[in-house]
């Protein structure tokens, strides 16, 4: 038997053995918390959302529509994924075709694990962009029709799939210029242009979320230096804590023989320079790099088959990273108990018990979580509903929650307030659950306001300590009946406030609107202003003013943007 047919036997194997781990991994794992998130996102189809374009939502449809579970949530990440692996070796064993250290190589590095089962954005941004560096091997070779075609294709998918593929796209423009010269080239670009023309319409028509999400919103906590040295710690935990700078130092000897090389540098170099510097910003999650560790796997496999002999100690190493994976595998599934009272740890196990109490004091009512969208998230899906509504409180971020017409349902109906904050009544449920005890309420009628938007006009932008402002609110009523800022007859009374406000997540004190607001009444579709006088913080600094409408019993909502001002 030749060596390469014996290499390819190899390969087939693992990716069968690879196939199987990862279904049996999908099936008895409980869905990670933003996969739930996800899930949802899938019950809602649409050309965009508020924090990712809406290929993740497709991958989780196409199994989630054959049968609801865990398992069929995550079938395509798992198929795409031992495709990917597939295509990878197609286009690396032309430089060196050594099956084994593929396979040992591959399955040393953790980051490389994690997206073979669970289904994110990076999921099909991993796959899609593996294609890509397929295809674009073979288009800087032969400039093919036909690999123009596949390549436009194929870049929509990445920008369908995550905005990051944008960096991708970038790297290789910047490493080969050559490329711009090239008819086919502005074909491709032209092409993947048009296929993602409805998603640039959706965030168009809903204001630029994403962008305000991920530029703004995201980026706004004071630079801390653990910020840097976490995200440098994380960047060698990921690619595995035993044989991480032996291969950061691999790849980095192996020189760019060509320009599809060359490419692979400019990729794994720049997104992680690109992230390190972002760390100036604010956090950066260490999974946002996972596109830099394609090439990294690309230059270190070439890297290491090239040489005479592969260092025994460095093999050694590549093991031990391996069998720690599989202990990390197999606890996700079969949690040790002390690894379940470890708060940072208790996001991956009895999340579904927590959802399933809940839902036998709900009943078939409408839920309403205020801690964020992940345990809401959680809940829709192991219920396999889409009655759970998040609240987005004045000190947390918007979510999709607050575009999808959940609220529109269930205001002014019966839902079950649940809260891990005491409703302070004795009509209040406790259900136990691994994060702590969790308080629930039925509201008879739910009084929210959650897309109701308030614009300022006539507000400076540098005012003096402890003066007044009179400004001009407008108010825009979305829903498809009148709101009114009267408390008669109402069960749950209603406050409009305003607020200063820095970080993102800092609770700040709220004060009540001078004025009488009381008297507005909005018909459905439309505005109503109010002359309003604002008074400043009494100390100099700089400050976001926003503005929120509180009804009880929640902690009031995030209705505006949020407006600078300088006082001194």
């Amino acid at each position: 038997m030749s060596s390469s047919i014996k290499n390819n036997y190899l390969i087939f194997y693992f990716l069968l053995t690879w196939m199987v781990a990862n279904l049996f991994q999908a099936a008895f794992m409980e869905l990670h918390v933003d996969e739930t998130y996800y899930w949802v996102y899938s019950q809602f189809l649409d050309w965009g959302y508020y924090d990712h374009p809406p290929m993740v939502a497709l991958f989780m449809k196409a199994g989630d529509t054959i049968f609801h579970s865990a398992l069929m949530v995550r079938l395509l990440s798992v198929l795409t994924n031992v495709a990917a692996i597939a295509i990878l070796w197609q286009l690396v064993k032309p430089y060196v075709q050594d099956a084994g250290l593929f396979i040992v190589l591959y399955s040393s590095m953790l980051i490389l694990h994690v997206y073979s089962f669970i289904t994110t954005p990076d999921t099909p941004l991993f796959f899609f962009t593996i294609v890509y560096f397929y295809l674009l091997k073979r288009y800087i070779k032969t400039d093919k029709l036909t690999d123009t075609l596949l390549l436009a294709i194929v870049i929509a998918g990445m920008l369908y799939s995550k905005y990051h593929a944008v960096l991708v796209l970038l790297f290789t423009i910047v490493a080969d210029l050559k490329l711009l010269k090239r008819p086919s080239f502005w074909l491709i670009v032209a092409l993947s242009g048009v296929l993602f023309v409805p998603h640039i319409l959706w965030q168009i028509n809903h204001g630029l979320p994403s962008v305000q999400y991920h530029l703004f919103d995201r980026s706004t906590r004071a630079y801390q230096f653990s910020f840097t040295t976490d995200f440098v710690l994380s960047q060698l935990l990921i690619v595995g804590p035993f044989a991480a700078l032996a291969l950061y130092y691999y790849v980095f000897r192996q020189r760019a023989t060509d320009i599809f090389l060359r490419i692979m540098k400019f990729n794994c170099y720049g997104f992680l320079l690109f992230f390190l510097i972002s760390t100036f910003k604010g956090r950066v999650e260490a999974h946002w790099t996972l596109l830099a560790f394609v090439p990294f796997f690309i230059l270190a496999y070439i890297h290491l088959g090239r040489m005479e002999r592969i260092p025994r100690w460095l093999m050694r190493l590549l093991y031990a990273n391996i069998v720690l994976i599989i202990v990390i595998r197999v606890v996700l599934i079969f949690p040790f108990p002390a690894l379940t009272q470890i708060r940072g740890l208790q996001q991956f196990w009895g999340k579904n018990e927590m959802a399933k109490r809940i839902h036998a004091k709900a009943g078939e009512n409408y839920v309403i979580m205020d801690n964020g969208f992940q345990d809401i998230s959680n809940y829709n899906f192991v219920n396999n509903t889409t009655k759970g509504f998040s609240y987005n409180a004045r000190n947390y971020r918007k979510t999709q929650y607050d575009f999808w017409p959940i609220e529109d349902s269930l205001r002014s109906h019966k839902a079950y307030y649940a809260s891990f904050r005491s409703h302070e009544t004795p009509l209040q449920d406790t259900i136990q659950t691994i994060k702590g005890p969790l308080y629930g309420r039925f509201l008879d009628a739910v009084r929210t306001y959650q897309k109701v938007n308030i614009d300022v006009e006539g507000l400076r932008k540098e005012a003096e300590a402890g003066s007044k402002q009179y400004v001009t609110l407008t108010i825009n009523n979305p829903y498809q009946d009148t709101i009114s800022f009267s408390n008669v007859g109402e069960q749950w009374p209603v406050f409009l406030e305003y607020g200063y406000t820095q970080p993102v997540f800092q609770e700040d004190d709220f004060v009540e609107m001078h004025g009488d607001y009381r008297n507005i009444i909005i018909p459905p579709g439309e505005t109503a202003t109010f002359p309003a006088k604002i008074n400043m913080p009494p100390s100099p600094g700089k400050y976001m003013l926003f503005f929120s409408i509180r009804t009880d019993p929640f902690i009031g909502a995030r209705n505006s943007d949020k407006f600078p001002i300088q006082v001194n």
